[in-house]
């Protein structure tokens, strides 16, 4: 065995270790759920032990995928490290889940079916046992894969599966699957489109301004504080509903405040931050985003955590519930082991299986830098609450996937039309056999603001004595094909899209099974 066969050994066995070590924290965590369910819950029945076990798998499997929405783009922009932002994601979507959880949950996510239409409790506990475990597997597979999926729609299809094995077709709120179907497009446009406004409007006030520490100093307050009123407003209406009852005009309001509290405070600091600044440069603006981008992943966690963890403790209070209670129910209580079991899970899953998916969200969809890791935040706020009011079913993965995909896109499109540009100077430069005098004029042309290469541009034109040469519109579609960059990885694009689409059924597959399996066993 030569040298580098040994070193390709090594990193497979470091590998397989590591793998192995996650597995045995993962398998430790499980064991002690059931352990201490065992130990205070046993009484009710060992239905509720295995119970227990599915749910503190499901919430590892919601902290494993879908946390990475929210940190993805700060570790990807540099903002956080990954050990960083892991930390951050675990400690504030436990607190999310145990300040802001709520004490009663929704036992159906979405309406997706009629729980009157069960009446038996031990049905209804089956029916429950099957969604969870089908919505956590099916989370399991999408990670494992390294696709950031939506876990509401898992336990959706999981709960809509389990109900039509148990009460046949008629079940289902049709309405609302429709409504979830129409989010797989909705959701991602919305967030995409307006992540890429956000960049643009960026772009046009700050970097391609003549002096972008000027502009920067001037506009950058704005733009934290428009940050600050989307989080504020975001975290009374979403992160905080389950313990504050409060309109959309009065989270708006709230967030005012705290937006003008935010410009008063950071307008100096912005002013001190470019006084420091020794070069006109957007690496150092970048920099002025850094720390909004720390605060904005620990509210996104918070926010997560408060709705999110009842996609993995919902059907564990319903199934405590039906067990001690003895029937079924729209909403249930939830019992402070019930939440434990959600938060610690969350931060677990985060812990041993979240990486994957971070890095995924943060370099391998688009490279991001932190104003677009700005823009992609802001828009996925923006969208949730503009949905929330408006009535359409959003899934908040789908909406920051979306977004990273939209600033993606734009990029693309603008580096494209530079591209362009650049041609246009080399067919217009009247010393064009000249290899240097070209090559100074493209350094001069490329280190111009937008406004200084119009001119430029302007000045070639009028300077050129050739003859202009026109090319027909399907010629210039040609010349952009040639010049278009792919800025996003496209297979990338064609996973998550087919990862959505199928997450529903495949949920609602696996619960059907798992429901005949485990009456089966019950049963028999």
């Amino acid at each position: 065995m030569d040298l580098n066969e040994m070193a390709t050994f090594d990193q497979v066995s470091r590998s397989t270790r590591q793998e192995l070590l996650r597995f045995g924290l993962a398998l430790l965590f499980v064991i002690g759920v059931a352990l201490f369910t065992w130990i205070t819950q046993g009484h009710v029945s060992m239905t509720m032990v295995v119970a227990a076990v599915i749910g503190a798998y499901m919430a590892m499997n919601i902290g494993a995928n879908d946390v990475a929405n929210n940190v993805g783009p700060a570790v990807g922009s540099k903002a956080l490290t990954l050990g960083a932002a892991i930390a951050i994601a675990a400690i504030f979507e436990a607190a999310g889940a145990l300040i802001a959880g709520g004490e009663v949950v929704t036992t159906i996510k979405k309406g997706i079916i009629d729980p009157a239409m069960i009446p038996d409790p031990t049905t209804f506990v089956w029916l429950m046992m099957a969604a969870l475990l089908a919505a956590a597997i099916w989370l399991n597979l999408a990670t494992a894969l390294g696709a950031p999926v939506s876990t509401t729609h898992s336990i959706v299809g999981g709960v809509m599966g389990g109900g039509i094995a148990a009460a046949g077709w008629g079940i289902a709120n049709w309405g609302t699957v429709g409504q979830i179907a129409a989010s797989w497009v909705v959701s991602p446009l919305l967030g995409g489109a307006l992540a890429a406004g956000l960049l643009y409007l960026v772009k046009r006030s700050i970097t391609y301004q003549d002096d972008l520490v000027r502009a920067a100093r001037k506009r950058v307050p704005w733009f934290l504080a428009l940050m600050a009123w989307a989080f504020a407003t975001y975290l009374a209406v979403k992160g905080l509903k389950r313990v504050l009852d409060i309109s959309f005009l009065g989270a708006a309001a709230i967030g005012l405040v705290v937006a003008a509290l935010v410009f008063v405070a950071v307008r100096p600091l912005v002013a001190r931050a470019a006084d420091r600044m020794q070069e006109n440069s957007k690496a150092n603006v970048n920099r002025l985003f850094t720390l909004p981008l720390i605060f904005a992943a620990a509210l996104l966690s918070f926010a997560h955590g408060s709705n999110d963890v009842a996609n993995a403790v919902g059907p564990l209070a319903a199934i405590n519930d039906a067990l001690v209670g003895g029937g079924t129910a729209a909403e249930a209580a939830i019992p402070l082991w019930v939440m434990a079991i959600g938060a610690i899970g969350l931060a677990v899953g985060l812990a041993l299986y979240g990486p994957k998916l971070i890095r995924t969200v943060g370099h391998e969809i688009t490279d991001i830098d932190p104003m677009r890791a700005y823009c992609i935040a802001l828009a996925a706020t923006l969208t949730v609450i503009l949905a929330s009011q408006l009535g359409l079913p959003v899934s908040t993965t789908h909406v920051t996937i979306g977004a990273v995909f939209g600033v993606g896109f734009l990029r693309e499109h603008l580096k494209s039309n530079y591209d362009l540009l650049e041609q246009q100077v080399r067919d217009l430069h009247p010393d064009s056999d000249d290899d240097e005098v070209m090559q100074e004029y493209l350094e001069r042309f490329r280190a111009a603001s937008l406004s200084q290469k119009k001119r430029l541009l302007q000045e070639l034109k009028s300077k050129s004595t050739r003859r202009e040469v026109h090319i027909s519109k399907r010629q210039r579609k040609g010349l952009k094909k040639i010049y278009k960059r792919e800025l996003v990885k496209r297979s990338l694009v064609l996973k998550v899209a087919a990862a959505w689409v199928i997450t529903v059924p495949a949920a609602a597959l696996l619960a059907a099974m798992f429901f005949f399996l485990i009456r089966g066993m019950m049963v028999g």
